[in-house]
Order: C-alpha cells, then structure tokens, then sequence
C-alpha cells in the first residue's frame, strides 16, 4: 500500500469511526425518553428532567409532575432547585472579576472584605479567594443560620463566621464548605457594590441568555417549579414544606433553573467563553483554567480532584468536569466531557432516591453516548477487626454519622443532629436510614457505602501521627470522631 492510499484507508477508518459514533449518539436520543420513564417509576421519583448534549444536538426528557399536592406536568423550562450547583455560577462570575482584574485569586479575602472575623486570626488573615473556590479554605460546612431576606443578609451572615468551626489551616486541605462560598458570594457583592444576586445576573446569567434561572422567590412563584418531597414516618413520599433556604444561603445553593437552561449552561462551559450573540463573557484561557486541578481529592466519588469549584473525574480513561446538588429534596447533577463535547442534566425532586436516580441517568448517559463505563469499586471481603477499629460516632457542625461493626459486616447512619432539629422553625429532611458498608481494598482507610440513598458513595477516614482514627470524609466533608464504637 502507497502512501496515498495509506492516508485514504486512515480517513476512510475515521470516517466510519465518526459515522459509527454519530449512530451510537442518535441512538441514546432516540431510546432516552423511554429509560428516563421507566428509571423515574423505578426510583419512585415525581418528577424529573433529563437534557444531553450530543453530537451538536440537544435532546430533553421531562416525565412526571413538579408537585403530588399539586401536580402539573414537568416540561423542559420547569424550575427546579439546583442547591450546590449553584456554586459554579458563583464561582464564574467571580472569574469574570478576574479577568477584569478586579479580583485576585491569591489575594487574601480581607483585601475585599475587611470586616472578616473568623475564629482563629491568623486563619482570618491567610484564607484566600482561591481558598474559597476550591475548598481549601479550613472552614467547616456550614452556619445554619436565617439571617433575614433584606439586602444586607450576606453581610449578616458573614459577620458570624467567627462562630463557624476551623478543620485545618487555609490551604492545608480540601474539604466542603458551603460557608466558603457563602463568603465568596459577599466578595462578589463589595467587588461589585451590587447585591450578590444582581451582580450574577449582569455578570452571567443574561449574557448566557438564561432566561429561566433565578434566586428570587418573587421571580419564581411566576413560572412552573418543582418542589421538593422527602419520605414521611409511614414512608410515604409528602412534600417538602421547607422549600428554599434564607437568601444568605444563594452562592452557595440557591439557584432555581430549569433543564433547557443547564445545557445551555453546560454549552457555554464546553465552549470558548462567549455568550449570546457571540459576545465574548470570558476569555478561553479562563473558562478552561477552572477546569484544571487546583487540588488532589482522595478515595471519594466526588472527583479525582477540585478546580476552580469543579469536581474533576476520570471515567474509564476519560476527564470528566461536573457538580451536584441537594436541597430540600430536590437533586441536581451537572457533568461535562470536554474532549467529547458531551454533557448531561438530571434534575429530580424527591429524597432519598433523587441521588441514585440522577447517578444512573449519568451512568447511562455515558455508556450510551460515549461507550465510557463507569463501576463501583468491590469492598473487601469483611474483616471484624478492621470494622472495629473505624466503628464509632463521627459528628460535624450539623450531622452526626454512626458507624457499627457487626458479625457480619458494616453499617452507616447519617443523620441531622437532634439539637439542629430542634432549632429549626421549618421542616428538615429525614436521616438517612442504616445502610451496609464495606472497606476498600488497600491501606483500609477508604470504604464504600453499598445500599440506599448513598449507595455508591466513597469516602476516606483520617488518622493522626500515632496512626488513631480522627474523622471521616463523606460527599467531601470532614465530620469529626467523638466516641469510639
């Protein structure tokens, strides 16, 4: 063979590689309303609503009703509650302040918000704006906090950060922080002089063009949404009457967006930073910097690592960049494939069975489109001496997890600590019910949770220099060994 018939074998080879994968694409666009149907009635789901990109093609299926009490049909521009999918809003328009050269990434936060406090000073003085976007910041979750619906409800809610626990130093380690991104969002609003939600609307959300995403209840209450639902005491699934958090929670989860406006969210996040009418909203080279690791994850299903607020993935030998979301029974899933110019929305509203919905459909998604095929790690074979060792009580600022070793393997609880339930004037969703759990081969430090709401899910437990169990990682966050089992 010469060498003109060697290139045209090559093109031809491509060529039907390229058709094959674009059958292969159609295919998963023509068979997805049906696996979402029949996934949605095996999960138990209301409503729900799926959109993948593909092949420079959109495709949407909606199936079921926003509400039981009051149902109405789920349809592509339907709201519903994206919690900590929202972070990567926040942290895009941070970057746009960025490239504008009016925020540093390594500059320390009290150079925008001065009247910062935490509770160690030295950590006050270090923490960073990078810090906050990749989860370095040494701030524990959350404060729990309804800090009023006025203009001035994030500057509330960050002038009692010094109440909030330090885990580690700034910069020491990752750990989830919806805090941080609270804070983050004040750095928008002193940056900008505009309230958090105003200036996310100038600086993302109408130059994108997404017409169906607000913060605003008002905005809402206008247009079609979901609402949340959580299983009942007899275990039934009611409504969630707890239906958005206080507005000091909105950089960090609080969002309401509809599945047609994700894709064009996940687009513009494939893309080379313009927006409507191609005008440019970021430059390339820092769109595509968010997607690089800032940071190492370790043993969690979470990502391989952070970047700037993306969880970073590899799927059977494929980079993928995405987030999740939960709020008052409603989930959210976002995932990208750069090199595919592939993504995936699954939006749900119903606990527990929205998490598990929304990882098959991007399981599926993956398989199905890409041929990229994602499998749980198997646990070991279960060793007594080694569960008890990890067994115990594990608390952060607002849950308290329970590990139990028995005879015959592991088991988890998670559940909001009673006092949190008590402080609470609106309904909280419910613990998540005992599970089975298993440790994962290697050093036996990372395990694997096998069934229920958090099946899949994989984390890590911490020790200190003498080699004694100190804490657990679980969905990115560290909670705290109180008493051994």
């Amino acid at each position: 063979m010469n060498a003109n018939e060697h290139t045209a074998s090559h093109q031809d080879d491509r060529a039907t590689d390229l058709d094959v994968g674009r059958a292969t694409r159609q295919k998963g666009h023509d068979v997805l309303p049906e696996f979402v149907e029949a996934t949605a009635t095996r999960f138990g789901i209301p409503g729900v609503a799926v959109g993948v990109w593909a092949d420079g093609r959109e495709a949407f299926s909606c199936h079921g009703v926003t509400s039981l009490d009051n149902p109405l049909p789920v349809d592509r521009d339907t709201l519903f509650e994206l919690g900590s999918v929202t972070k990567t809003y926040t942290a895009t328009a941070l970057m746009r302040l960025v490239a504008d050269g009016r925020v540093a990434l390594d500059a320390p936060v009290r150079r925008y918000v001065p009247e910062l406090v935490l509770a160690d000073e030295r950590a006050t003085a270090e923490v960073t704006v990078s810090h906050l976007l990749n989860h370095t910041s040494g701030l524990d979750w959350a404060i729990l906090a309804d800090t009023g619906e006025g203009d001035d409800a994030l500057a509330a809610h960050v002038a009692r950060m010094a109440e909030l626990n330090l885990i580690a130093p700034p910069g020491v380690r990752p750990s989830y922080s919806q805090a941080g991104y609270n804070l983050a969002g004040r750095v928008i609003e002193k940056v900008t002089g505009l309230t958090y939600e105003r200036a996310v609307a100038s600086l993302v959300l109408e130059p994108l063009g997404l017409s169906h995403s607000f913060y605003n209840n008002g905005d809402v209450m206008t247009r079609r949404f979901a609402v949340g639902h959580n299983l009942d005491e007899d275990g039934t699934l009611a409504v969630a009457r707890l239906w958005k958090r206080w507005r000091a929670n909105n950089p960090g989860g609080g969002l309401m967006s509809s599945v047609a406006d994700q894709i064009r969210w996940a687009r513009f996040h494939l893309g080379d930073g313009r927006g409507e009418g191609d005008a440019r909203v970021l430059p390339a080279e820092v769109l595509h910097r968010m997607r690089q690791p800032t940071v190492e994850l370790r043993g969690t299903t979470l990502g391989d690592a952070f970047g700037i607020c993306w969880f970073l993935r590899d799927v059977d030998g494929v980079r993928t960049v995405g987030h999740g979301g939960s709020a008052h029974g409603q989930f959210a899933e976002l995932l990208i494939v750069p090199e595919r110019d592939f993504a995936v929305v699954s939006l749900t509203n119903a606990g527990p069975n929205g998490i598990p919905f929304n990882q098959t459909v991007v399981r599926w998604a993956l398989e199905h489109y890409l041929g990229v095929v994602e499998r749980d790690p198997e646990p070991s074979p279960y060793d007594p001496a080694r569960a008890a060792e990890v067994a115990g009580r594990y608390d952060n600022d607002a849950m308290t997890l329970v590990i139990a070793a028995g005879p015959a393997g592991m088991t988890l609880t998670v559940g909001i600590k009673p006092e949190i339930r008590a402080a609470s004037d609106s309904e909280m969703p419910p613990d998540y019910a005992l599970a089975a759990m298993g440790l994962l081969p290697g050093d036996g430090d990372e395990y694997i949770i096998t069934e229920g709401g958090l099946q899949g899910q994989r984390g890590f437990f911490t020790r200190d220099e003498g080699g004694a169990i100190t804490g657990i990682d679980l969905a990115g966050r560290v909670s705290t060994r109180v008493a051994p089992a």
